[in-house]
């Protein structure tokens, strides 16, 4: 009986989280005068109940499992990073440029060097926050969304000044990339390839974090860095690193979006999957397994947005209140859950 508590306990701050956001939802729809019951049951078609909402989610979850890494990573060293949007900004406007150079090169080393860039940037771009906490004692929350608001107007100011393609009038974007070089989707499913990158990476990196012995370092540094530094462990490489793997997610999430969904760098890459990372990643307790499943049930919330609309003229974004609601029960009840554990 021990051991099935033990092994239920991680899940139960999740579960309540759900349903009492799933609560808190159904009662700001009921005061608004609309069916909150079928809202709910609506939510739940459209994320899953149909093959084609099932690749709409999936497609959703793609960038979230890489960007939730942005903060689950840090997170392990002891760091609370929240500025993945603008790691994912850098990062596509990284590997938007790189085509440009290589015409005529064959695809695969194309969407290698545009992994690449986006993987640099992005990891560069978060790395500076863990830096100026290491080196300068400034708060990594503060910084890394500073930052993002920066990558984001850099995205902006370049894609609709010196990068843009003069044959992009009302939607500004970076000339688009050659039909060789995008990235297709999976066979016998309409989800691109992003979807097998990010469960892949999650998985790579939750047997980093578990089984090696730099994810154990990370780790001790995490949980007290002074006991680290104590024991000889180079504890600003580490915060270091893990930022880097953290933000070259995010980066990586940029590219995929610029090679297999938009087809070039524009303003509706930035659709908030950097701040929807944050929930993931906290629902999934920072753990890069659980990531996979927490980026599924968030992306499923936002694929259902559309179907709301259609049969109950609810407002697309309405999701996005359903989204916070849930980001607010899990601090909740992972507040409550930490008060338990120490009475006992």
């Amino acid at each position: 009986m021990n051991a099935v508590r033990s092994l239920a306990a991680p899940f139960l701050p999740f579960s309540a989280a759900v349903l009492a956001a799933a609560l808190l939802f159904a009662l700001f729809l009921a005061a608004q005068g609309f069916p909150a019951l079928e809202a709910l049951e609506l939510v739940v078609e459209g994320a899953y109940g149909s093959s084609f909402a099932w690749q709409n989610t999936l497609s959703r979850a793609a960038p979230l499992m890489l960007t939730a890494l942005c903060v689950a990573l840090p997170a392990r060293a002891g760091l609370v990073i929240i500025g993945g949007e603008g790691a994912l900004a850098v990062g596509a406007l990284a590997a938007a440029v790189v085509p440009a150079a290589c015409a005529g090169w064959p695809a695969l080393p194309v969407h290698l060097l545009m992994a690449a860039a986006g993987f640099i940037a992005g990891g560069a771009w978060i790395a500076l926050s863990a830096w100026l906490r290491h080196a300068r004692g400034i708060n990594e929350t503060i910084s890394s969304l500073l930052l993002a608001y920066i990558g984001i107007a850099l995205f902006n100011f370049l894609v609709e000044g010196v990068l843009r393609d003069p044959a992009s009038l009302n939607k500004p974007s970076t000339t688009p990339l050659a039909e060789s070089f995008l990235i297709g989707a999976m066979p016998g499913m309409e989800v691109h390839w992003g979807l097998f990158w990010g469960v892949l990476i999650c998985l790579v990196m939750g047997f980093v974090v578990r089984q090696t012995v730099f994810g154990f370092a990370v780790g001790v540094v995490g949980g007290n860095p002074r006991a680290a530094m104590m024991a000889g462990l180079p504890v600003g490489g580490l915060i270091l690193a893990a930022c880097f793997l953290g933000g070259g997610a995010a980066g990586l999430a940029g590219m995929l979006e610029v090679a297999a969904v938009h087809g070039s760098a524009n303003a509706a890459l930035l659709a908030g999957y950097g701040y929807a990372g944050i929930l993931v990643s906290f629902a999934a307790r920072h753990n890069p397994l659980g990531i996979i499943a927490c980026a599924i049930l968030v992306g499923g919330i936002g694929a259902s947005g559309s179907l709301l609309q259609r049969r109950i003229d609810l407002p697309d974004a309405a999701t996005l209140v359903l989204q916070g609601g849930l980001f607010v029960a899990l601090l909740a009840f992972e507040t409550l859950n930490r008060k338990g554990v120490r009475r006992v």
